[in-house]
């Protein structure tokens, strides 16, 4: 008898098994792909593939694969490390409670955080109703015209407030922006590194004074102001406005439920943050900032902006507008970059609206109100004394034991802000309740004070409050739209929730074959520590001692990336990959200046390149200079050779991406860098396509100075139907003294005085843990299998689509990387049919459309990535497939050239009951291409959208109430 169960135990354990979970294509499916290309396996292809001078020669120093449950349950142990005290820090994040609907159905829920941006509103028309609802939410509170989708955080909207006045302001001559005083720290230290390279000066003080003592072309204050005081404004906006200056203001989104808005005081710009509408803290984000201004200002308002348009039958439909102003068409004439947004975050807060409503956020801002009421008139009735006369929800103590103070109250768990040896601030939120009042009181008075805060409470019932000024008390309605007056019950707003979520195609129903944006698994196990409140109830400025597990998650994951990398620093403040390549060419400004190079200014960039490359180079104050490409997609060397060598003197960096936008290994990359470095330049690598990199070759050993990463894209931090994403950056030694800094929360390493680039020290740092868990799952060994089937999938898809429709570009062996073009620019001559015809007929098959017309203009770029498995990769070439066959029968006259299933395309329900149905093809042709579709069927539910109408009639807000009833 032979023996049973000779399988060995380190077998049956299992430990790579998430690797197989991750990586779409079985092993039997592996190797049929192999077989269509004519390769024994994947170290054939991978040979074939990429350059044999950058291939890394052994296995990166990454642990082995774990189990899902060991890495849970270390990264635990790492949480609970975290010490979560009730915090009073306040500077613009305060506790908040996510309403458990929309935590479990919207943070919690694929079907809206795996989705990608809404470029194709046909089938985005879910999330694009919930950001004009965040937008309309927004016009509302701020009394302003117009609001974007979002933006990074707040002090990156305080950057885009500054750049925006200089642009828009009538003094023209000016070149100084005035910050008060009283603006949180972080918000002027943003402001301060963005002006910098742009040459913009700077002033902090008391802008009641600086007004008259400088001409200046925007003003910028907080409201209320970072120590807790509410000023009336209209005055001092009156003067700035009579020198044709703009007025900012940074304002709490909480106490504007109760204050004057700030367009009401006569604000031109009003931006802020929105965190406290129901998104944890999360040391530091990621978070929705908002901003909004002046109809006059529309063609300057950075980012995104949701508008109302309407389709082919007449409809309205919801659309991102003005889309022409984006970095990618602008290029270095860019005045922002459009990589700025935080759609997930943005949309849970106005989820956080509708669900409370009016009434519902009142209440939650008068108790925040009444609680800090009450907490002052104790301390005023003890003789304590109050830096600021008026308030919202933040007090400021002047005291002699400040020290004392702040250290009682951190014995009985509660962290207060420690301005000055003198000051100590204290902030309220939804969380405060009578008992942390009690305890503070005891904190600063000790136990036997004798307060009451049902006498006091009392009192002010009787009596009232002036601690909100009279004439700043709101007056003006807001959220009277039907959106914000109609779900409040659990019932009602799942049903909302899931109304939308169902408009909307995610990776829950198909892969998102976008090139350069890698749409991969962003697996449950990966996504699960988000919410515990170890990583999401701190605050970004808590004392470090009680930040240690997201300290430990923080250098795990550092070094985790430097061994992937190649480098031998890593900054995680910039949060977006946009940011990273800004922080990245500001290390590079920073270090050529510390070598007395103040005059290099030039960056070579490929005409391949990310349309994000030029625009951040123009925000670092780099004049570019284009590199062509030659014919098969490569950079020209000798173009970059003579370009470096023309500006030898002035070169400061080449912007290159790697694995290029084509798709292509570069051969000739090393020789690239080499060319930089011989010139004084250093080497920016754009790290979009890193999918195509990881354990297969290194940027650093390439001859990279500097990469971003971004994290939600190689590294699986979902895209959430346009952000958060994170964009660190991994430098070489001689950079790393020269990378953003914070002045709240200083970080061991970069030189103390640089200023931040983001709002928080380690970015959007509560999704730093996905990452983390996605390279611990998968170790060394899963992370090159990863990267070997995105090579492999992309290659079938090449080979596969290739039989039908021209591929763009190739490299060696006639193989692409991990991302692959098709042309429809021939077909287009030949039939009429172009690549917005294929796009928008490739939702009729259930499927997002690719990259249309970028890098090139006519063309589709499809990025497989490496979690698609063989059988919906053929399920994506069957339906591209039967669209070249409609296309030939378009071609050869067929079908008409213009009433035909391509060119109506979308179908919706609308069409097919529609009784006067006249189209020479069927009904069943429009919905039913191919048979798979009677079974899984996925609805657009608007027609073709017209975007030419939807930019000559802007309109921003959720429609009338009258439409609405329609």
């Amino acid at each position: 008898m032979p023996l049973q169960n000779q399988t060995p135990l380190s077998t049956l354990e299992q430990k790579d098994a998430f690797i197989a979970r991750h990586i779409g294509p079985s092993a039997a499916e592996q190797q049929a792909m192999l077989d269509e290309l004519g390769v024994a396996d994947l170290d054939q292809l991978i040979t074939q593939t990429v350059p044999e001078s950058i291939q890394v020669t052994s296995p990166i120093a990454l642990d082995d694969s774990r189990t899902e449950d060991e890495v849970l349950a270390y990264l635990k142990s790492v949480a609970q490390k975290n010490k979560i005290n009730t915090s009073m820090i306040g500077m613009g994040y305060t506790d908040t409670i996510v309403p458990n609907v929309i935590l479990r159905n919207v943070l919690e829920n694929p079907g809206w955080y795996t989705a990608y941006t809404p470029y194709q509103p046909e089938v985005s028309q879910g999330r694009l109703e919930a950001i004009l609802n965040f937008q309309t939410m927004i016009l509302d509170l701020t009394g302003l015209d117009l609001a974007n989708a979002s933006l990074l955080d707040e002090a990156t909207a305080a950057a885009e407030a500054m750049t925006l006045c200089k642009r828009m302001s009538k003094a023209k001559k000016a070149n100084t922006f005035l910050v008060d005083k009283n603006v949180h720290p972080q918000n002027i230290s943003v402001i301060q590194t963005r002006a910098e390279p742009l040459g913009y000066d700077v002033v902090v003080g008391d802008v009641a004074e600086l007004v008259d003592q400088y001409e200046f072309f925007g003003v910028l204050v907080q409201y209320p102001g970072t120590t807790g005081d509410i000023n009336d404004y209209s005055a001092l906006v009156e003067k700035v406005h009579a020198k044709k200056a703009l007025f900012c203001a940074a304002a709490d989104i909480m106490s504007l439920v109760l204050l004057k808005s700030p367009g009401e005081l006569g604000a031109d710009v009003v931006f802020g943050c929105a965190q406290r509408f129901g998104v944890p803290m999360g040391y530091g984000g990621p978070h929705a900032a908002y901003f909004a201004t002046r109809d006059a200002y529309k063609r300057s308002v950075p980012g995104r902006i949701i508008g109302v348009s309407i389709d082919a039958r007449g409809n309205k439909a919801l659309r991102m507008a003005m889309q022409t102003r984006e970095q990618h068409i602008r290029r270095e004439k860019a005045t922002s970059n459009i990589c700025t947004a935080q759609v997930l975050l943005a949309n849970m807060a106005s989820f956080y609206a509708v669900y409370h409503g009016p009434d519902g956020l009142k209440t939650i801002a008068g108790r925040i109100h009444r609680l800090t009421d009450i907490l002052a008139k104790g301390l005023q009735s003890k003789g304590v004394k109050l830096l600021n006369n008026s308030w919202f929800d933040t007090l400021t103590l002047e005291v002699d034991n400040a020290e004392a103070i702040y250290q009682t109250a951190l014995d009985a768990g509660i962290n207060l802000r420690k301005i000055s040896n003198t000051q100590l601030g204290m902030t309220c939120d939804e969380c405060t309740n009578r008992e942390i009042i009690n305890t503070l009181w005891n904190c600063i008075l000790g136990e036997g004070h004798g307060l009451d805060i049902e006498a006091i409470d009392a009192d002010l019932t009787a009596n009232g409050s002036d601690s909100i000024p009279a004439a700043l008390v709101r007056e003006s309605a807001i959220l009277q739209h039907p959106v914000f007056n109609s779900y409040h019950s659990e019932t009602e707003m799942l049903r909302y929730l899931k109304k939308l979520e169902n408009k909307d195609i995610s990776l829950t129903h198909s892969m998102i074959a976008l090139g350069s944006c890698t749409m991969k698994l962003n697996a449950t196990a990966e996504m699960i520590p988000v919410t515990w409140p170890e990583f999401g109830q701190l605050h970004p400025f808590a004392p470090i001692d009680q930040a240690q597990g997201y300290k430990q998650l923080i250098d795990e994951l550092e070094d985790q990336l430097k061994a992937i990398t190649g480098f031998d620093a890593i900054c995680m403040q910039p949060n977006s990959g946009a940011q990273g390549e800004y922080t990245g060419l500001l290390a590079i400004r920073k270090f050529h200046q510390s070598n007395g190079d103040h005059h290099r200014n030039i960056c070579l960039i490929p005409t391949s390149a990310h349309g994000t490359n030029p625009a951040s180079a123009a925000l670092a104050d780099m004049k570019v200079v284009l590199v062509s490409c030659d014919d098969k997609g490569n950079v020209d060397v000798a173009d970059m050779r003579a370009k470096a060598e023309q500006h030898k003197d002035d070169l400061a960096c080449l912007m290159i991406t790697y694995p290029s936008t084509h798709g292509v290994y570069e051969e000739s990359i090393c020789e690239i860098c080499d060319i930089i470095h011989e010139n004084g330049g250093q080497v920016y690598m754009d790290g979009a396509n890193l999918n195509a990199q990881v354990a297969v070759s290194q940027p650093a050993a390439i001859g990279a100075d500097v990469s971003h990463m971004n994290l939600h894209k190689t590294f699986c931090i979902p895209h959430g139907g346009g952000g958060p994403g994170m964009g660190p950056i991994g430098v070489k030694a001689h950079l790393a003294p020269f990378v953003a800094n914070h002045p709240v929360q200083p970080i061991e390493g970069p030189n103390p005085e640089n200023g931040a680039v983001s709002a928080a020290p380690w970015g959007s740092a509560s999704i730093l843990p996905i990452s983390w868990v996605y390279i611990a799952l998968m170790g060394a060994k899963g992370l090159r299998a990863a990267t070997e089937n995105a090579i492999l999938n992309a290659n079938y898809l090449a080979k596969k689509l290739g039989e039908h429709y021209p591929v763009l570009y190739a490299g060696r062996n006639d193989r692409v990387a991990h991302e692959c073009i098709i042309d429809i620019r021939p077909l287009k001559e030949l039939s009429g049919i172009t690549e917005e015809d294929v796009s928008k007929r490739l939702m009729d098959f259930g499927f997002h459309a690719p990259t249309m017309s970028f890098p090139v203009a006519g063309t589709l770029m499809i990025e497989p990535t490496e979690s698609e498995s063989k059988a919906e990769l053929d399920r994506f070439i069957e339906a591209m497939v039967t669209i070249r066959e409609e296309i030939s029968q378009v071609q050869d006259g067929t079908m008409d050239a213009e009433n035909n299933p391509l060119k109506h395309a979308p179908h919706t329900l609308e069409d097919l009951i529609d009784p006067n149905w006249d189209r020479p093809y069927s009904v069943a042709q429009a919905a039913f291409p191919v048979k798979r579709l009677k079974d899984s069927k996925i609805w657009p539910t608007v027609n073709r959208i017209d975007n030419v109408y939807g930019d000559r009639n802007l309109f921003c807000s959720c429609l009338p109430v009258e439409d609405y009833a329609e």
